[in-house]
């Protein structure tokens, strides 16, 4: 089980670099368009397509890992109220209530990129295949689902419930 752990682990690190990769991308271009638009008066005229495209790619990507250090943002006023039983309980539902949306997310969603891709639709300016920034949709909420369902697996195995990095009072 520990190597397994290991191997997600090493997966969320993967996927929180390629995650900041897509970031900094963005933020060069838009730096390199900034230049060009104030400098030399000749904007980048499919910076902002490209730009909106990795920042869906960063935050579907990211919140994979997200999920699985346990750091969603919850409501969780009441929660600190609770026995620890009840606590630990509602966070295993909260996680299957993640795992279930997504599946039903990536289901439904699955057709609409298919179709995209089969009729080959492309972004306005930059000319780009949608299906692939469309894709990054339900590749991240997969990527969810493994690493949540991995985390709550592993947690329940060992019967112990991870605590956050930073305590959220």
């Amino acid at each position: 089980m520990i190597g397994f752990m290991r191997v997600m682990r090493v997966l969320a690190a993967a996927i929180l670099g390629l995650s900041a990769l897509s970031l900094l991308v963005a933020v060069a271009l838009n730096l390199a368009n900034i230049v060009r638009r104030y400098v030399f008066f000749k904007p980048i005229a499919s910076a902002e397509e490209v730009m909106l495209f990795l920042f869906v790619g960063t935050v579907f990507l990211g919140n994979s890992v997200v999920g699985f250090e346990g750091r969603q943002i919850r409501m969780d006023i009441l929660l600190h109220a609770l026995p620890p039983a009840w606590r630990r309980a509602l966070d295993i539902l909260a996680d299957l209530a993640v795992i279930a949306v997504s599946v039903i997310i990536i289901v439904s969603g699955w057709p609409v990129i298919q179709m995209l891709a089969e009729f080959d639709q492309r972004s306005q300016v930059a000319e780009i295949p949608l299906f692939i920034p469309q894709a990054l949709v339900p590749i991240g909420l997969g990527l969810n689902v493994i690493l949540v369902g991995a985390r709550l697996f592993d947690e329940i195995w060992t019967k112990r419930r991870c605590a956050p990095l930073v305590e959220t009072h």
